[in-house]
């Protein structure tokens, strides 16, 4: 009976453990929508509310963390459970990087709000649906238990990868044609460098995910396109 009951707040605190996680991962990703929508609309207030809330996730984190060394120092997991509460660590880290990222596209956004618009924004808000898409897809995988599912998300590290080099093409173009243009292009240069970033962190969640259920370590490059001479820059 001892064991069932153990057993059975296990199950419980894992749940909680994966609802933090489920907040985290909407909280990053609403950082990244509502900041890419304040610079997109030239919002001042948007981007100062996302800024603000930055707090929330990085507190969040906080606890993620110490309710996983409880966890552990509590049950002394093996196996999947093991498994499971790492890399929810390893992951809240992540998503606290992600919810970075949006802090620092709101402050471009404030900077760029004074200035006209360069152009119409439509490549970095698609980064921002891609890289949505990657976390939904893995916070679906930990629900489901279903490493199989993370598996998913590698090849669509490669279209935000493909957006960010199409926008900095396009910018590079802009400065030569209009160089009086050249603080809002590398302030957007700027986005489209930490978008790309977020989608590595997206990367590394769907990793872990995949770790988690299929007990074994996983490399997105395995499931990625090849890389070309034109992919490296060269």
């Amino acid at each position: 009976m001892d064991t069932i009951n153990t057993r059975k707040r296990i199950e419980e605190d894992i749940a909680l453990l994966k609802s933090m996680i489920y907040r985290m991962s909407g909280l990053a990703s609403e950082s990244l929508e509502k900041a890419v929508w304040a610079l997109k609309n030239q919002d001042v207030e948007v981007a100062r509310n996302v800024i603000a809330d930055g707090d929330i996730i990085d507190e969040l984190e906080e606890k993620l963390d110490a309710a996983c060394m409880e966890f552990a120092a509590r049950y002394q997991p093996l196996g999947e459970d093991l498994r499971v509460v790492v890399s929810v660590m390893h992951i809240a880290v992540d998503l606290e990087r992600i919810g970075d990222y949006g802090e620092n596209i709101a402050k471009a956004a404030l900077s760029l709000s004074r200035l006209p618009q360069l152009k119409p924004l439509i490549d970095i808000p698609r980064m921002v649906e891609i890289i949505k898409e990657m976390l939904r897809l893995s916070m679906a995988a930990i629900d489901g238990h279903d490493g199989e599912m993370a598996l998913k998300v590698f090849p669509l590290d490669d279209e935000v990868d493909d957006l960010e080099r199409q926008i900095m093409r396009e910018l590079l173009l802009l400065i030569m044609e209009k160089p009086e243009r050249i603080e809002q292009s590398f302030n957007l240069m700027n986005v489209s460098r930490t978008l790309e970033r977020a989608g590595d962190h997206a990367t590394n969640v769907a990793e872990r995910v995949a770790y988690m259920y299929t007990g074994r370590p996983v490399k997105a490059g395995s499931y990625r396109r090849r890389k070309t001479a034109q992919d490296d820059g060269n």
